[in-house]
């Protein structure tokens, strides 16, 4: 685990409805990772939806920046307990995603795979109707490497590892299939504000 950029508790209890339990606000972002920081060049990578086994639909780096952008100013928390208000994204939209490629719900479940290896699971109910997006841009620059670029999931009513980096394809699923922090301890699904941390939570 690589842990750099963490700041001190804050107070603010005017601030405190946004902030979950068991969580303190950072002016920082925090990067946090299970391994080595890949590089991926954006003239190589791809974007892949399957179902199943089933490749649906691949996308290039300038085919993807084709799709239609979405903006988003959420709030994100991590499991480690930090907190960061109004981080502002670009990027596409799942919904966009799906429409694309002919999708509606293919199934109930999804797993992002990641080019490091890296996987997590996401309920289909928690990526659409604009709830997530594969992000591009922050805070109006390309997304930095340290923090998932080119091209990261983002999905931030959930615990930040959910938001998994370098994505590189979902791949739907009939079952809800852990993860590699899943399969290591951590919860299925991840709802800071129900303090979903660890597998019994």
């Amino acid at each position: 685990m690589v842990t750099r950029g963490f700041t001190g508790r804050q107070s603010g209890s005017e601030l405190s409805d946004r902030i979950p339990p068991g969580q303190h606000l950072v002016d920082s972002f925090p990067v946090l990772t299970a391994g080595p920081t890949p590089r991926i060049e954006p003239a190589d990578w791809t974007f892949t939806l399957k179902i199943g086994t089933r490749p649906v639909k691949a996308w290039s780096w300038s085919e993807f920046n084709a799709l239609p952008r979405t903006r988003m100013t959420r709030d994100i928390h991590c499991v480690t307990s930090w907190s960061k208000l109004n981080t502002a994204w670009e990027g596409v939209a799942i919904d966009d995603i799906l429409a694309d490629a002919g999708l509606s719900a293919p199934t109930p479940f999804a797993l992002a795979h990641c080019y490091d290896g890296y996987s997590t699971n996401v309920p289909l109910a928690d990526l659409a109707t604009g709830k997530a997006m594969v992000a591009l841009n922050y805070e109006g620059q390309p997304l930095p490497r340290d923090h998932g670029g080119p091209a990261r999931l983002l999905v931030p009513h959930l615990y930040f590892w959910k938001s998994a980096k370098w994505v590189n394809g979902l791949q739907f699923t009939e079952r809800d299939e852990a993860g590699f922090w899943e399969l290591r301890g951590y919860h299925i699904y991840g709802d800071p504000w129900r303090e979903q941390r660890y597998k019994n939570d």
